[in-house]
Order: C-alpha cells, then sequence, then structure tokens
C-alpha cells in the first residue's frame, strides 16, 4: 500500500523532479515560446 501523500513529502518529490529536469535536455522544447506549452509537457513529466 503507498504512503499518502503529504505537503513535506510533494515538497520533497517536487524539489527532486526540479532538480533532475534542470538537467534534462528535451529538445522538442528548444525554441518554444508558449509558456502554456512548456507548462503541461512539465505537468504531465511530473
Amino acid at each position: 500500500m503507498p504512503k499518502p501523500l503529504t505537503v513535506p513529502t510533494l515538497q520533497q518529490e517536487a524539489t527532486r523532479f526540479a532538480k533532475r529536469q534542470s538537467n534534462h535536455d528535451e529538445s522538442s522544447l528548444f525554441g518554444v515560446t508558449d509558456g502554456k506549452a512548456v507548462g503541461t509537457y512539465l505537468e504531465h513529466r511530473f
């Protein structure tokens, strides 16, 4: 059974995710100026 999601756990996972994504080159996002598209992409990855 999975552990319940708590705010501190979510914050920790979001921090880990952001650190991993900051080092990830995603060629499909190069040159994209649409912030909504970038946000949707990251939401799906998270």
